[in-house]
Order: C-alpha cells, then structure tokens, then sequence
C-alpha cells in the first residue's frame, strides 16, 4: 500500500513598500524584479503591502496619499506581479496590523526602540514631528511580519534590525504563551544589484532624497538620459570595475550589468578604451528600454479604476482571512474575549 504525503506546506514571503508615489530602478532591480520570479515559485507564498500606516509619521496630504496607494499597486502590477498569484493590499485594508501592533507594543522595551537607527536618522531630519508613532514604528513592521505567519523576509542591509527586533519580539511572546508567532528570518535569495544614488555613488539610492540622485521607474527618457549624463564618476577616466576607488563607475557597470544580464568582466572588456560618456549614454539607454513596458502598463492599468478597486477589496479579504486567524489564537492566548469579524 503506497503511503500518500500531505504536500509540503509553503513558506509565506512578506515585504512591503510605503506609497511615496515614487518607486526607483533601485526598488525595480533590487526588489520588484525578484519578487516576480518567487510568484512563480511552488515553494512560497508571497504577501506584498503597500505601508500606508507607516507613511503618517510624516504630515501627509489625505488626497495625495490615497492617490499613491493607488499608484503603488498599479505600478506592482505594472512591474509583473499577478494579483492572482500574489496577496497584494493596502495596510489600512486589514485591521490586523494596528491592532497586533498595540498588543506587541505591551511586549516591546523601551530600550530597544531607543536603540533603532531609524528612529535617530528621521528624528534628525523631521525634529518639528518627532512622533510616537516614529518610535514604535517598528512595532508596527513587526506586526506586519508577524500576522501572517511570515517564514521570510527580504530585507536590506538598512533593515536589519526591524528584522531581529521582530524575531526578539516573536520569541518573547512564544517563551510566554508558547508557539504563537513563527520566528521569521531573513530571505537570501539571489540578490539584485544594490543600486546606488547617481550623485552619491557611496549610498544607496533612494526615493527620499532629491530627485536627480534617483531614476524614478516612470521617469520620462529624457529626465533619465539627462540625471545619466551628469551622474558622478571620477578623474581618471578609465572603465574599471572597482567598488572602493570608483564607486560611480562601478555603479553604472552594475546597472547595465543587471538590466542586459552581461557580467561586469565582459561589460569592462567591452569598453576598454571608451569614455564614460559612451558608458553613460548606453546605460541611459538600456534603462530606458527597460521601463518603457512597465511604463506603458502602468498607464493602462492606472487608467482601469473599477480593476484596482477590484484587486485592492479582493486582496484585502483574503489578507484580512489570514490575519483574523493569527489574531483569534493571540485574542485568546492573552485572555482576551473571543475574536470574531
């Protein structure tokens, strides 16, 4: 008699992304390009949300922000991601995430939101809005991992530690009340090129800095051949590969290297001799090349308003399904009354 296997249960992947309403060709190379290729992967189940709730430790414009949740889910799709495939959602849409968030917040140490780098950094640059909300945000991001049971977490090296302060939180409530949350670790999967800022090569680029030190994904071709033209190089004017000494050069390399799949060896090779005005001008082609399609179902998508409605309130359901479950098991866990919707 041939003993029949339950399938093997799929590893839930979550990440999200605040709706600034600008996504760069760092979040396209070094996130959304990825994210695509695990849809398709029968190992894991994959949940991406767009943040809202941690985008107001800033003043936000109520018209502006509902406008680029919005945007931020089309421009998910526009990217490849399959609202079939993948539970994409708006935060605000599961009530879940606020409410988990308070009850890990009566879990979390002072200290260890004292110690959290962002919450320096931001209160340096906004010391006009220094919020509670800014200081337990990361009880929030904690939540947010830990209300779907969430086995893996893409991260950076600039989100480390929302990462450890979630898995502290995670095993502090377990060692309490037992097997609760499931203790989530970082992805590795095969990583994107980290993408620099074009007029800082030495920092990541970012979509809270100025705008010529980042190519917006739906940056027009002109804006992206004219931010290329005057991106930071050096002196000596020779195409080399070299991190430390020529950041800004290297940095070009890795972006061609990652839209045309060619090694930065041969790309090297193949400008030897060159000037960086070459280097630049086909760099700022291939990007342009690139996101052209993503640009043009962008558009059509954005245009398409009963569509997203559509995915955002069929997404939030079955987003708010997993959550009602993880939070009928801590409802009861911490004696409180019964959980139902």
């Amino acid at each position: 008699m041939t003993e029949i296997t339950a399938p093997a249960k799929k590893k839930i992947i979550f990440s999200g992304i605040q709706p600034s309403g600008i996504l760069t060709l760092g979040n396209y190379i070094g996130a959304l390009r990825n994210w695509v290729k695990l849809q398709d992967d029968p190992e894991y189940d994959c949940i991406y949300c767009v943040v809202d709730l941690h985008a107001l430790t800033v003043r936000q414009n109520p018209a502006e922000l509902r406008r680029r949740c919005v945007e931020t889910l089309a421009l998910f799709i526009a990217c490849g991601l399959d609202p079939e495939k993948n539970i994409m959602y708006c935060q605000s849409h599961v009530s879940g995430h606020s409410e988990l968030g308070w009850l890990l917040g009566c879990f979390t140490y002072m200290g260890e939101l004292q110690r959290m780098t962002q919450f320096k950094d931001k209160s340096a640059k906004h010391a006009d809005n220094i919020n509670a909300g800014l200081f337990t945000y990361p009880v929030l991001m904690a939540a947010d991992i830990l209300l779907y049971g969430t086995d893996l977490v893409p991260i950076g090296a600039d989100q480390k530690q929302h990462l450890e302060i979630a898995r502290d939180i995670a095993l502090r409530f377990n060692n309490i009340y037992g097997d609760v949350f499931t203790v989530p670790e970082a992805y590795m999967g095969k990583a994107g090129a980290r993408i620099m800022s074009i007029t800082d090569p030495t920092r990541k680029m970012s979509k809270s800095d100025e705008p010529n030190s980042y190519i917006a994904i739906l940056d027009k071709p002109e804006d992206i051949r004219r931010k290329l033209k005057r991106a930071v190089t050096d002196s000596d004017g020779i195409i080399r590969y070299d991190r430390e000494n020529k950041p800004g050069v290297s940095n070009l390399l890795d972006i061609l290297a990652a839209i045309t799949g060619e090694d930065t060896d041969a790309l090297v090779a193949r400008f030897e001799g060159k000037g960086y005005g070459v280097l630049k001008d086909e760099v700022a082609e291939a990007v342009i090349a690139e996101l052209a399609p993503v640009q043009e179902r962008y558009y059509k998508i954005l245009a398409d308003k009963p569509f997203l409605e559509k995915v955002m309130q069929q997404n939030a359901e079955r987003a708010g399904k997993m959550a009602f479950k993880m939070m009928s098991k801590v409802h009861k866990k911490l004696g409180l009354a019964p959980y139902k919707l």
